[in-house]
C-alpha cells in the first residue's frame, strides 16, 4: 500500500524526482489542491517513460547498517525476537523502491521482492561469519507480466503488495486496486489467474490483500488490510481446497492494519501489521488450524518496532528455518519512493 494512495515518483534522476515529488505534494497542499489525479504531480510519478519496462543493466543497490535502536546499538532484543542484522537500502536507479511484499528462500541464500509499481527485486542475501544479515548481491529489478505476457501498465494494474512461495516453488501475488490473486512459475513469467475470493472487489481501493501465506498443507491464507467487517476485524479467506475460498475474520486494533504474513515450520502464521501515524510496526501469532470458515481469528503479539526502534513502514514478511533449528524472520518496509523514508530489511532470531 502506497499511504496516501499517490503514484511514488520516478522520473529523472532519482534523488531530484523523489525531492521534487514531495516539494510538489508540499506545495499542492498549501494551495489546497488535490495531490493525486491531473496535476503537476504526474511529473514525478513512476510510470516509467517508453521503453524503459525492460531488463535493463542490474541496479547498485547501496547498503548501510543500521541497529535496533540507534539510541542504544547493543541493544538486540524486542520482544520475542533478536535481532540479527539489518539494512537500509538504496539506488539510484529509479525503478529501486515501493518493495511491498517478501519471499526469502528455505536456504536463505535468495529473495524475492514485489513492488507496488510492478517490478520483480530479486537477489542473493550476504551473512557474516556470526550467520548475521549483512548485505545484498546480484540485484536484480524486471517488470512484471499480465497474462498476455506483456508487461503490467498504469499504477491501477501494477500494485503488486504481497507475494507467497508455493510448495512447488512457484510465487502467488496479491495486487491491490485491481484486487486480483496471479500465480508465477518465476519472477518475468507470464501469470495465470487464481480463482478470486468472494467478495474481494468489495475492498477498498488501496487496501485489499496485504497479508499472504501459505499454509502447512498449500492452501492460501489471504487477509485484507483494510475491508472491515466489523470497526476492529477485517475480512480475509483461506482456500477451501477444492477451488474455493471460505470467508474469515481477522480482529486489529491499535491503528494497526495487516501488511504481510508468512509460516512458521510449526504450522503457526505471523501476521506483520502496521501503523501509521505514528509510525509502528507489530508481530503477531496465531495457530494455522484456527484459519478455518467463519472464524474470527484473534492473534497475540510477540513483538512490536516503535518509538526509538529502527521502523518505517513495514510491509514484507518471511520466515526460514536453519539446519540446526534457528527460526528467522525477515522484515522489508516500503519506503513509497520518499525521501525521508527507507527500505529497510531486517532480520530477526524467534525466540520461543
Amino acid at each position: 500500500m502506497t499511504i496516501d494512495g499517490c503514484e511514488p515518483p520516478g522520473r529523472g534522476p532519482r534523488r531530484l524526482a523523489r525531492a521534487a515529488g514531495s516539494v510538489a505534494v508540499a506545495a499542492l497542499m498549501i494551495l489546497g489542491l488535490p495531490a493525486c489525479g491531473d496535476t503537476i504531480l504526474d511529473l514525478f510519478r513512476a510510470e516509467p517513460p517508453p521503453g524503459a519496462l525492460t531488463k535493463d543493466a542490474p541496479p547498485v543497490i547501496e547498503t548501510t547498517p543500521v541497529p535496533l535502536n540507534m539510541a542504544a546499538p547493543d541493544e538486540t532484543q524486542v520482544g520475542r525476537l533478536r535481532y540479527r542484522g539489518g539494512l537500509s537500502l538504496s539506488s539510484e536507479d529509479r525503478r529501486f523502491g515501493g518493495l511491498s511484499g517478501l519471499t526469502v528462500s528455505p536456504d536463505g541464500t535468495r529473495f524475492i521482492a514485489v513492488a507496488d509499481v510492478g517490478y520483480w527485486v530479486h537477489g542473493s542475501l550476504v551473512y557474516d561469519d556470526a550467520h548475521d544479515l549483512a548485505g545484498v548481491a546480484e540485484v536484480q529489478i524486471e517488470p512484471m507480466r499480465g497474462l498476455d505476457g506483456r508487461y503490467l501498465s498504469g499504477h491501477r494494474h501494477r500494485d503488486a503488495e504481497s507475494v507467497t512461495r508455493m510448495p512447488d516453488g512457484s510465487l502467488i501475488v496479491a495486487f491491490e486496486r485491481d484486487h486480483r490473486l496471479w500465480a508465477y512459475a518465476e519472477p518475468g513469467a507470464t501469470p495465470t489467474a487464481l480463482t478470486q475470493p468472494d467478495g474481494l472487489s468489495a475492498a477498498p481501493l488501496n487496501e485489499g490483500v496485504e497479508a499472504l501465506a501459505t499454509l502447512p498443507d498449500g492452501r492460501l491464507l489471504a487477509i485484507t488490510e483494510g475491508l472491515f467487517h466489523e470497526p476492529d476485524t477485517v475480512v480475509g479467506w483461506v482456500q477451501d481446497g477444492a477451488g474455493g475460498w471460505d470467508k474469515l475474520f481477522y480482529q486489529v486494533g491499535g491503528g494497526f492494519r495487516p501488511t504481510g504474513a508468512t509460516v512458521l515450520p510449526d504450522g503457526d502464521v505471523l501476521i506483520l501489521e502496521r501503523r501509521f501515524p505514528p509510525v509502528g510496526a507489530r508481530v503477531r501469532r496465531f495457530p494455522a488450524t484456527d484459519a478455518v470458515a467463519g472464524a474470527t481469528i484473534s492473534a497475540r503479539e510477540i513483538a512490536r518496532l516503535e518509538g526509538a526502534l529502527t521502523v518505517d513502514n513495514m510491509e514484507g514478511l518471511s520466515a526460514r528455518q536453519t539446519a540446526d533449528g534457528t527460526v528467522l524472520i525477515y522484515m522489508l518496509s516500503d519506503d513509497n519512493f520518499r525521501p525521508i523514508q527507507r527500505t529497510l530489511l531486517m532480520m530477526f532470531e524467534l525466540l520461543d
